[in-house]
């Protein structure tokens, strides 16, 4: 191959160790002079490397062919690069003397324009034209380097660069503009790394501004497309090193640590016939010791280069402070709260977490710089405490928890809106098989339910007029019951809880039946509690309440937030990277938001969902929580479902209906979730339409786009293989196909991620509200006599004893302030556009329409939350409904929609 064709050194498949390109080494350059990492003295090494800089301008300067022109039929081209080097540009005094010689001799970076057209003589790509970059000025912490061209007449619009980096330290590489054409500028967004030749000589390879389907890729640039998406591919084999830009699928089998030596973090893989799950972006990690199916653990978990933004970007500030959380913070409450099963003694102790807060020790004092939200200069002596801020909902009514109506309306307008459905069965019924699991009938009966909704109509008129609806955690939880239950300091119970809409469009709950199974020797047992009317039917019905709260808190995290917006989202990001080119213009359509997912998912396998993590610990399914997820994913999970009219249509909660705005009625009209969501849904698809319309202006373009189809393939059959074989799969045959499963796409990591998880905080951070465990049974179920003796004596102690201890209260509070936190520039949905769209003037004008779309939301649903009537959102000590408000200062606020599931 030409020494200056684009296809020369791109190969992946190089070894990482080779130190220069094949062709230096062949050419018999002596190997003293080849870079070492240290041979004597920094002096010697400084020398050595001098040595070896001019024998790589020998080696350049043979590899670069002169291109004789005349002054009249060349053109003179600059190029402008804007990137960043961490470390290098904050120290370089402690940079490698190599390193700082090449970037003041002006020889950091060699790129190679690309034609996008192909020699009419050979029929081949025409040669490469060469150039270093030279360093002319820092900038707003970005290292500008120029470069100079001459550039043939006839060379045709450059369609692609392809670069080197020579230094040993990594750069990112922000964007390159070329000026001097008759079409000039030239853009080439990159916001990509670029490696060190040393740890890899390949080169980097970036297109322009400009999208291309398959089909119409210009000539001089179709094997340089196929190579770059060869090389994100990789060859599965290895483990893969930090610098590595591949991405490729593995099994959920890292969750464990079977070769510690504690026999109890052992965890079964995900990703099966046995427990089904999407897929993660394989690391190639050595198997275990113990487990040969289980991948072993290490303390950083590795992500495609391109998909870690910590060192340049102020938007991973969540991601940044979230490790410190959990990797600093969190051991040393641990140390400071001794006891782990110690529990509040009253509920002024819990009012302490905001008023005085728990001291930490001096030594760790760096914890306010950190963390300055969470810990707090306490006194004039200078101590810190972890003091959390009090949230919304305990500062406009402390005692809204206690509520039924508050309970009911969280249901709507809360932390999870995704599980409430219509009741559309009756008798109640359990689907489980009654030889394992006892009775399947339900003990709320009819004559329960109109006593209980006092006569205003029969069950039958009730059901018929859609006034029913139910939080059904039965048939999910009650294979787990006996299982929990072995783990000390938890408990479970399959659950129904029963609501009624009332004629103020308002939720009331009226029953709910907790159920254990036979376990041992003790038949099925199970009981229904009603808010009652004396004092140990209501502590009952609180005490019922709160076992509700920690099953649907489980759910939320593990199912609605992990499963349904993170996890499911990493195949999609994987499979288009490995076979959307990076000038596809679907690619850049989804790629805002797929940023920064893979590499929060990364950090939740390390700390969050693993073996003994913050979950496990934490949440009432123990040890079985990421297992449960399993299950649901097994039982619920269908991508089809995931748009949100689907969802709602699933869940009994809308009907289609032509006639009725966004062509759905409402079982409940005012239900603040979806009146918002739908508005932001429709809003989405009018923008992919848009898009897509423009790319595929004819139907027949999205079945013979190759790079399209195979990617939609991949997600099914490989990034969701345990249900590749499902019926419901949508196809891509037509535009309007492809704008569906975009806006889905979308809407997951946008819409769906921004309501479950930027409110954790406001609703969660009084935990009374949303306890995330039930330590303790129900007193009526095996009662013993002293411990009912003290229910009915103290029944205020018998809530507290149910709740978190200290230790697991603090973790979560810690971890969800984070959680619910904006960065000070956060990517916010429709609010800035992409490079490659402002170049596309009809892209341009479509994105601008999606951004007043969404502006005008933003004034609907603040006129919605004055409007008293509509008491599922506002009202006396009510916390407005804001989550899907597009945009949002910085902070724990309770509103904003970013682009990607960023944290």
């Amino acid at each position: 191959m030409n020494a200056s064709s684009p296809l020369h050194g791109l190969s992946s498949t190089q070894p990482s160790s080779s130190l220069l390109p094949k062709s230096f080494i062949r050419r018999g350059h002596p190997a003293s002079l080849l870079p070492t990492e240290r041979r004597g003295s920094s002096t010697l090494e400084f020398q050595g490397k001098q040595k070896c800089l001019s024998s790589i301008r020998a080696s350049v300067t043979d590899n670069v062919k002169e291109v004789k022109t005349s002054k009249e039929n060349a053109s003179s081209v600059k190029a402008i690069i804007r990137a960043t080097a961490p470390g290098l540009l904050s120290n370089l005094a402690s940079a490698n003397p190599f390193d700082a010689y090449q970037d003041w001799a002006g020889k950091t970076l060699l790129l190679e324009l690309v034609s996008a057209d192909i020699d009419s003589a050979t029929g081949l790509e025409k040669e490469t034209i060469k150039g270093y970059a030279k360093k002319v000025k820092t900038e707003n912490d970005e290292v500008i380097y120029e470069s100079e061209f001459k550039v043939p007449a006839g060379f045709g619009e450059v369609g692609a660069i392809l670069i080197q980096n020579e230094l040993h330290k990594e750069m990112f590489l922000n964007n390159i503009v070329l000026d001097g054409f008759p079409n000039s500028p030239i853009h080439f967004n990159c916001s990509s790394w670029v490696h060190s030749i040393y740890d890899n000589p390949s080169k980097r390879i970036f297109f322009s501004n400009k999208s291309y389907l398959p089909n119409d890729t210009p000539t001089g640039l179709k094997k340089l497309r196929e190579t770059d998406l060869e090389n994100l591919r990789g060859n599965g084999e290895g483990e893969r090193k930090k610098f590595d830009r591949i991405y490729d699928y593995d099994t959920y089998n890292d969750l464990g640590d079977p070769d510690s030596s504690s026999d109890d973090l052992a965890r079964p893989v995900l990703g099966s016939k046995i427990h089904p799950y999407p897929r993660r972006c394989r690391t190639g990690r050595p198997r275990s010791k113990k487990d040969p199916l289980s991948e072993t653990r290490s303390n950083s978990v590795y992500v495609p280069r391109d998909e870690t933004f910590e060192d340049v970007k102020a938007s991973t500030f969540g991601i940044s402070t979230l490790k410190s959380v959990l990797h600093a913070f969190l051991p040393t409450l641990e140390v400071i709260l001794l006891n782990p099963n110690l529990g509040f003694p009253h509920f002024t102790e819990i009012d302490t977490l905001f008023k005085e807060g728990v001291p930490v020790p001096k030594d760790k004092n760096f914890f306010q710089l950190l963390l300055p939200r969470l810990v707090k200069t306490i006194t004039d002596g200078g101590d810190e405490a972890l003091l959390f801020e009090s949230p919304e909902m305990m500062e406009r009514d402390k005692f809204s928890w206690f509520r039924d109506e508050e309970f009911s309306r969280q249901t709507l307008a809360g932390l999870n809106p995704y599980s409430l459905e219509l009741v559309t069965e009756w008798p109640l019924k359990s689907k489980l098989d009654p030889e394992i699991y006892g009775s399947p009938e339900s003990l709320i009966t009819t004559e329960l339910v109109e006593r209980e909704i006092r006569g205003v109509m029969t069950i039958d008129e009730a059901l018929k007029q859609k006034k029913m609806f139910i939080l059904d955690y039965h048939d999910l939880l009650l294979p787990y019951v006996s299982k929990v239950r072995e783990i000390e300091g938890t408990t479970l119970y399959g659950s129904r809880t029963l609501f009624f809409l009332t004629m103020e469009g308002t939720l009331k709950p009226i029953a709910i039946e907790l159920t254990r199974p036979p376990v041992g020797d003790k038949p099925q047992w199970k009981q229904v509690f009603t808010p009652g009317w004396d004092g140990t039917s209501c502590w009952l019905w609180r005490l019922a309440k709160a076992h509700v709260c920690a099953h649907d808190s489980g759910y939320h995290q593990l199912v609605i937030h992990w499963l349904r917006t993170h996890c499911c989202t990493e195949p999609y990001i994987i499979a288009a990277n490995r076979q959307l080119s990076a000038m596809h213009p679907i690619y850049r359509l989804l790629h805002p938001h797929f940023r920064y997912t893979m590499e929060i998912n990364a950090l939740a396998r390390e700390s969050l969902i693993n073996a003994g993590g913050i979950i496990e610990s934490c949440f009432s399914p123990g040890k079985y929580a990421i297992e449960l997820s399993s299950a649901a994913y097994d039982q619920l999970w269908r991508f089809d479902m995931e748009a949100l009219p689907a969802d709602l249509i699933r869940r009994g909660m809308a009907v289609e209906d032509p006639t009725a705005e966004h062509g759905l009625k409402l079982s409940i009209e005012d239900y603040p979730f979806a009146n918002d969501g739908l508005i932001l849904w429709d809003a989405i698809k009018q923008w992919v339409r848009d898009y897509v319309n423009h790319y595929y202006p004819d139907s027949s373009l999205v079945e013979s786009d190759k790079e399209l189809q195979d990617w939609w393939t991949e997600v099914r059959t490989k990034g969701h293989a345990d249900k590749k074989d499902d019926p419901w799969w949508p196809v891509l045959k037509t535009p309007e196909d492809l704008v569906n499963v975009l806006t889905t796409i979308i809407w997951v990591a946008a819409g769906h991620h921004a309501a479950v998880n930027f409110g954790q905080y406001v609703y969660a951070g009084y935990f009374p509200n949303r306890p995330t465990i039930a330590r303790t049974n129900m007193p009526t179920e095996d009662p013993v006599d002293d411990e009912y003796k003290n229910f009915l004596h103290k029944p205020e102690f018998a809530l507290l004893k149910c709740f978190p201890s200290k230790i697991q209260a603090t973790k979560v509070m810690a971890v969800l302030d984070v959680l619910s936190s904006h960065s000070p520039d956060e990517e916010y949905l429709g609010d800035q556009t992409e490079p490659s769209w402002a170049e596309n003037p009809v892209i341009k004008a479509a994105f601008e329409q999606f951004n007043g779309r969404l502006k005008e939301l933003e004034g609907i649903i603040d006129e919605r939350n004055t409007n008293l009537s509509l008491k599922n959102r506002t009202g006396a000590g009510v916390v407005p409904y804001e989550l899907l408000k597009p945009f949002s200062k910085p902070g724990v606020t309770g509103m904003g929609v970013p682009n990607s599931i960023s944290i």
